[in-house]
């Protein structure tokens, strides 16, 4: 089994954000993107993997791979609580 290295390991080139709070539970997420997307008991989506941060947001570092599939989760957001930011140059993809 080859082991992992830094130089080996898949660059985490974005952050995947999620606005927990303002979430309205549609699911669009989760149907576009079921590998990083799930829904909650409680009607709101989370980040599969996510950590969670004090102001109840979530967010994960993404490989460069898992990038489509998470920009067309955030663009079928309807309220727009799901961002994608390049983490090398620090703009707001979505």
């Amino acid at each position: 089994m080859e082991q992992v290295t830094a130089e080996t390991e898949p660059k985490k080139k974005y952050l995947l954000q999620h606005d927990r709070p303002n979430c309205i539970g549609c699911a669009a997420c989760a149907t576009v993107s079921e590998k990083h997307w799930e829904m909650n008991a409680d009607g709101k989506s989370d980040i599969i993997g996510g950590k969670s941060r004090e102001d109840g947001w979530q967010e994960l570092d993404l490989e460069e791979v898992d990038f489509e599939k998470n920009l067309e989760a955030a663009e079928s957001c309807p309220v727009n609580v799901i961002h994608v930011t390049d983490k090398e140059t620090g703009k707001k993809v979505i």
